[in-house]
């Protein structure tokens, strides 16, 4: 794991900065949504809730895929020692950054005509599909042989194409033969989610695990049967436990049968993770100090919470009370803000803050914001679960209880869930903005004091400097 000189990580950075950005839109956002839900009509005017809920989606999702993508960039260049074409990768950061401004900006001026996640007008997937298209080909240029590749690259190789095609899958209901059937377009668009985010786990994970060799200083474990092991059940269950999303919908029997008996795969992941508890928390006297291994450590916690919601949620019996509550949105919460979102921190720390380390203040900060980050994410979490529990219940009462009564008596949990979101917006925010105030400042003492190839050099080490 020797340095690396690569002229085009700077492109990669650039991926991380924007999703650094929105990510603080997405929490902006989605705080006032749940703002909305304790003072209903707040913003109507100027900013409604079906105006909110996209902009706090998409900006979400676009900072899983932008800092997928950078860390995807950044690393495989570290991995194969060679230069990439810098005028192809920039032609897809510009076509994904051009993209993304206009998809938010049309959600402020009120233009839809999308699906759930994709609310945009159909026409601007073409631009994105171009993005994943360039992405997958700027991967396979770059493996060009899968022979004693470790298992990181694998992932990021089968993290692309599927990214690929589920997109593409995600937007077939713009085809009347697919539209047309009711039920067949609900589960085409709900198993190309499912899978999408299986996708994106794949190049998120991998560039995890990417990390982990750097901070251990060793390859091992990446190229050991049990990473491999691992790795074909995530894409086993990537390609075939979809299933539970479409419970409730009137489709065939086996297609619920497999993806229920694949979903129960996920129970072999859960339970390495927990006899691996142990050496974690040895590993972590030793690495605590390394904001990016903190970073991953609050990760594996939040897998194990989330990954045993999961299979919870796989069961057929409880799906039926929890689909369509808020327990279905803490889940979501939990893999987007408490797995992906960390261990995407956990990078940008190594990639950002590898060129200079933070400064006393900028140090305490973070550490402060990591500490309230965690705490309030799990007081979120819970409000969340108490939420779906008491709506699961109004779903299968017989009482006939109005909906407007229901919503009355979650209020109390509305407004813990918004307590949290603003504890949750400080935290983040105590943690993004130093790390971006560190970068820019890098940039401006690079550009006095040393040449850009001097910079490349330093930056592409893979060593992590203490912060």
């Amino acid at each position: 794991m020797e340095p690396f000189i690569k002229k085009g990580n700077i492109t990669g950075e650039s991926y991380l900065i924007v999703g650094l950005f929105l990510l603080f839109s997405g929490l902006l956002f989605g705080l006032t949504g749940s703002l909305q839900y304790i003072i209903p009509g707040f913003l109507k005017s100027y900013l409604s809730f079906e105006k909110v809920r996209p902009l706090h989606v998409s900006s979400v999702v676009f900072w899983i895929l932008s800092g997928a993508t950078g860390s995807v960039f950044v690393y495989l260049a570290q991995h194969t020692k060679r230069e990439a074409s810098t005028g192809f990768i920039k032609t897809q950061f510009y076509l994904f950054f051009a993209s993304v401004v206009v998809i938010l900006g049309s959600y402020m001026i009120g233009i839809f005509g999308g699906r759930e996640y994709w609310e945009f007008n159909p026409v601007l997937a073409v631009p994105l599909m171009a993005v994943c298209l360039l992405f997958l080909v700027h991967v396979v240029k770059s493996i060009r042989s899968l022979r004693q590749q470790p298992v990181y690259v694998w992932m990021w190789l089968t993290g692309a194409i599927f990214l690929l095609f589920t997109f593409i899958e995600s937007n077939l209901w713009v085809f009347p033969y697919f539209s047309r059937n009711v039920v067949n377009d609900m589960t085409i668009q709900w198993k190309s989610y499912g899978s999408m985010v299986g996708a994106w786990n794949m190049l998120i994970y991998g560039s995890s695990m990417f990390l982990m060799d750097k901070i251990s200083g060793s390859d091992t474990s990446s190229h050991s049967k049990t990473a491999f092991l691992l790795f074909f059940t995530g894409l086993f269950n990537l390609m075939f436990n979809w299933g539970h999303h479409i419970y409730t919908l009137p489709t065939h029997g086996y297609i619920k049968h497999i993806s229920y008996a694949v979903s129960m795969t996920e129970l072999f992941i859960l339970g390495r993770i927990i006899y691996n508890w142990s050496a974690t928390v040895n590993k972590s006297k030793r690495y605590f100090h390394h904001l990016s291994f903190r970073f991953l450590l609050a990760a594996d916690v939040w897998v194990f919470l989330t990954l045993l919601l999961a299979i919870l949620m796989s069961v057929p019996g409880i799906n039926r009370y929890t689909h369509g509550t808020h327990i279905t949105v803490a889940h979501t919460m939990g893999a987007t803000i408490g797995i992906n979102t960390f261990i995407l921190l956990a990078i940008a720390a190594d990639i950002l803050t590898s060129n200079c380390r933070f400064s006393v203040p900028q140090r305490k900060f973070i550490n402060r914001g990591f500490w309230l980050t965690n705490i309030s994410l799990l007081l979120f979490w819970c409000s969340l679960m108490v939420a779906g529990i008491l709506k699961a219940k109004w779903q299968m009462s017989n009482h006939n209880i109005p909906f407007s009564s229901m919503m009355l008596q979650l209020k109390p949990w509305f407004f813990a869930f918004f307590i949290s979101g603003v504890m949750l917006l400080s935290g983040f925010s105590l943690i993004i903005f130093p790390v971006l105030k560190n970068i820019f400042s890098c940039y401006s003492k690079r550009e006095k004091n040393i040449t850009f190839h001097e910079f490349s050099h330093y930056s592409s080490t893979k060593t992590i400097p203490v912060h």
